[in-house]
């Protein structure tokens, strides 16, 4: 319990710090579902990556998940509210025991004019604690944005 505690205090600290700063043209938080149910964010590093953490809840065997993902935007050219993006990062499953490993973040995103985020992505992993490879983390997202950033 007190993992759970601290790890969520550590994500709403990161959140506040990275709102504060300077470059912050892209901030959102919203929910993804899919194989896993959580809150997803998206805050700002530079103009191209940005850092993409996320609480999972209740998955099929681990009742809880955090992960951070680095991803680097690609948008279409036009000016279009598409965007693409690959990533990767650190995932940590607290269930029975603990379950470390590294991921890739694949998906798609659109921005609306008004402040709503849409996707769907795919997060591969392997599980260096146990040696498995996870295909199926795919979830679709949806996030309020925060600052006016296209």
């Amino acid at each position: 319990m007190k993992i759970r505690i601290l790890s969520l205090l550590a994500f709403f600290v990161l959140l506040l710090t990275v709102q504060e700063s300077k470059a912050q043209s892209g901030l959102e938080l919203g929910l993804r579902a899919g194989h896993a149910f959580g809150l997803d964010a998206t805050l700002p590093i530079s103009a191209k990556p940005r850092l993409h953490p996320s609480l999972y809840f209740d998955t099929d065997n681990t009742p809880f998940g955090v992960a951070a993902y680095f991803d680097w935007m690609f948008q279409l050219e036009g000016g279009s509210g598409l965007k693409f993006y690959p990533g990767v990062g650190p995932e940590m499953w607290f269930g029975d025991d603990l379950e470390i490993g590294a991921a890739g973040n694949f998906g798609a995103e659109y921005t609306f004019d008004f402040p709503l985020t849409v996707g769907f992505d795919w997060r591969p992993s392997l599980l260096l604690t146990e040696g498995d490879f996870l295909t199926d983390n795919w979830g679709f997202t949806a996030r309020f944005r925060f600052t006016s950033a296209r």
